[in-house]
């Protein structure tokens, strides 16, 4: 998204995974999980861009020391796991609004490829923006970016599907 905001504000409330996850232990973004990273992504409306008008998913994010990979630098791993997580409450949302459920359908990640685009410092907070590139009934081609000090440092792309009731997943949330 070429002109993505990286200056936002988090809406006041409840985040997505406090509506309609609360029990979720997911390491990244499950509320339940006291060791988790906790992340609370939120519907930010409709962003114009040079190819047209999209929903995006924002969230912010304020790194820990103990999730340094050396003094001052977020690990790789915790960026993966920013993106993956709300990249994937971005298509579930996604699928709720267009398939007009009243809950979104328990998701996972098919696929996802993250690029590092320079070193995401601890200090301060991260930004997060996600948007839909393309969807079907039950799976949402998603792309996100990660944002520090005003800065892109990071990207990921991915696809998320809707389990069905026979998935070890389908009853997470």
């Amino acid at each position: 998204m070429a002109t993505t905001p990286v200056k936002f504000k988090v809406p006041p409330g409840l985040c997505l995974q406090e509506q309609y996850a609360l029990k979720s232990v997911c390491f990244g973004c499950g509320p339940a999980n006291e060791k988790g990273l906790k992340i609370r992504s939120f519907y930010g409306g409709v962003q114009a861009d040079a190819k047209g008008e999209h929903d995006i998913w924002i969230a912010q994010f304020k790194p820990q020391k103990h999730q340094e990979a050396f003094p001052g630098v977020l690990n790789g791993g915790i960026i993966g796991a920013l993106l993956d997580c709300h990249s994937n409450w971005a298509a579930s949302h996604h699928l709720m609004k267009k398939n007009g459920l009243e809950q979104p359908p328990c998701s996972v990640t098919a696929e996802f490829k993250v690029k590092l685009l320079r070193p995401t410092p601890t200090v301060g907070e991260i930004r997060l923006v996600a948007w839909i590139d393309s969807s079907k009934i039950d799976r949402a081609q998603v792309k996100a970016e990660l944002w520090a000090d005003e800065k892109q440092c990071a990207t990921c792309e991915g696809l998320f599907v809707a389990v069905r009731p026979d998935h070890p997943a389908y009853h997470r949330w």
